[in-house]
């Protein structure tokens, strides 16, 4: 089994958009534990297939527009995040790839969580949803 993973999405040149970058630099800065990887996902799409299947767990940060005030820290669980697919498309986004994966991976599933916070925080708050990121991921490692 391949190790947890942190995969952080989003685009790094729009402000809208750019918790995910801006929590994997920020744990890049950290000492994290060798049965961790911390992943740059940019927009990767469906592409992060390849980046969750064979896991035990993975911790996905991104931008979460209109689900938290600002500077909160909201934590959705892999059937929270596939309530909000729609269709598939060019945006179908994240809840479409976790909706999907029982169906494209082989079993036994990650355990899936989104955490995230609205565009542009303070880099307090990017900090501490770096730090619930790492939480989460290193939950049952030791």
């Amino acid at each position: 089994m391949r190790p947890a993973a942190i995969i952080c999405l989003g685009n790094r040149y729009l402000a809208h958009d750019d918790v995910g970058p801006r929590v994997f630099d920020h744990l890049s800065s950290m000492a994290c534990p060798a049965e961790l990887e911390v992943i740059d996902g940019g927009l990767c799409g469906l592409d992060l297939l390849r980046l969750i299947e064979g896991r035990r767990r993975v911790v996905f940060a991104d931008t979460l527009a209109g689900l938290a005030q600002t500077g909160e820290i909201v934590r959705l669980s892999s059937e929270q995040i596939a309530h909000y697919a729609g269709p598939y498309g060019h945006a179908a986004g994240l809840p479409y790839l976790i909706k999907l994966l029982p169906q494209v991976c082989s079993v036994p599933l990650p355990a899936v969580d989104l955490l995230g916070t609205p565009c542009q925080p303070q880099d307090s708050t990017i900090g501490a949803l770096a730090q619930q990121c790492l939480e989460v991921a290193c939950d049952g490692l030791y």
